[in-house]
């Protein structure tokens, strides 16, 4: 990690355990592509480049939309959302910050994907059980403990019966709370989505290439027609 980039995950950090300090969690991220004012490295997690962890799996899985409907969770940037249009999918791209959706239609003016500024919590009803696929990296993690089983639920009731989920997060045996972000997520607490009748396909726990290596967690659920 270079000295920039060390400098930005401090700032954001600061920010970060000041809006959570209120208890308006929620507003930091809104507040931070604010505050960046265009500058993609002062977004600790805008490598804006598609994430090599789904690229990886879903060349292996020859994966292909077909059409179909997907829907990309706290998409940022926008590459990931990009990347699944040229599988073939139908996309919908949202995120709680305006200003990330704004900036994505600024960088791919010439996108097919539906970008959208929404509130995990409170997401369209129209989107109920609408998704054949959620792609999902690492914005669970963001959130304070307390919100993560509420936002597994909150996406779990958007995948269709007999679609798939990919969940990419930074791994852990145990939570630890002491209120970093990223805060790594542990496979216990991912049970959540299993409770809400996800079925786990494969679960992937490896090491990426970073200085030092961290530990990734990438889990595909799947959820039954007859759910």
């Amino acid at each position: 990690m270079t000295l920039d980039e060390q400098h930005a995950r401090e700032k954001a950090q600061h920010l970060y355990d000041t809006y959570t300090s209120r208890g308006d969690v929620l507003n930091y991220f809104s507040t931070l592509y604010q505050q960046a004012q265009g500058d993609a490295s002062a977004i600790p997690w805008a490598d804006q480049q598609v994430n090599t962890h789904f690229t990886d799996w879903a060349e292996r899985q020859q994966f292909q939309g077909n059409n179909r409907r997907a829907l990309v969770v706290g998409c940022g940037l926008g590459d990931d959302a990009e990347a699944l249009t040229c599988l073939g999918f139908q996309v919908t791209a949202f995120d709680i910050a305006p200003e990330a959706i704004e900036w994505s239609k600024r960088r791919f003016p010439e996108t097919t994907v539906h970008y959208e500024a929404a509130n995990l919590f409170a997401l369209p009803q129209a989107w109920q059980q609408s998704f054949d696929f959620i792609l999902e990296i690492y914005t669970i993690q963001t959130l304070p403990h307390e919100l993560r089983s509420r936002a597994m639920e909150c996406i779990s009731l958007c995948l269709a019966p007999g679609g798939d989920l990919l969940v990419i997060c930074r791994g852990t045996e145990s939570e630890e709370r002491d209120g970093k972000i990223p805060s790594p997520l542990s496979r216990q607490s991912l049970s959540v989505f299993q409770s809400c009748g996800l079925q786990e396909v494969t679960f992937d726990d490896f090491y990426d290439q970073e200085e030092p290596p961290k530990r990734r967690f990438r889990i595909h659920y799947h959820l039954s027609k007859h759910s």
